[in-house]
């Protein structure tokens, strides 16, 4: 009989992928997803492979598999897709110490986000 299908957490003309485990900052993380926002999906991965920060590759991958999530889970058609959301969130902390001076220590904090994309197939406009 199998397992019963979940209902779509997205609309029918859109897909999602989640990156739960990118290292760095929410807030750099954000920097970048500003950056593909509404913007069409071939011209979002354009922005991302010559952007110069790091965490723009991590957002690259994230934002490929959405891309193939539309292609080959949704049917979808992947010259129409546009990046409809692009959120940002706070993930783990590693937490980890630092040796000081005079038998003292820091604490050092390792911080993780989370990104959702989800792209939506729009109408071409004439």
């Amino acid at each position: 009989m199998g397992k019963a299908k979940s209902p779509r957490r997205v609309g029918e003309n859109e897909a999602l992928a989640v990156g739960t485990t990118i290292r760095g900052s929410a807030q750099k993380l954000n920097l970048v997803a500003q950056l593909i926002r509404g913007k069409k999906a071939e011209e979002a991965m354009n922005i991302l492979a010559f952007s110069k920060r790091a965490m723009a590759r991590d957002a690259s991958k994230v934002l490929a598999s959405a891309i193939a999530n539309a292609e080959n889970n949704h049917d979808l058609d992947v010259d129409a897709l546009v990046v409809a959301e692009a959120s940002v969130g706070k993930s783990i902390t590693m937490k980890r110490f630092a040796t000081r001076g005079r038998g003292k220590s820091t604490r050092i904090l390792k911080p993780f986000s989370r990104l959702r994309i989800v792209v939506r197939e729009q109408e071409e406009e004439a």
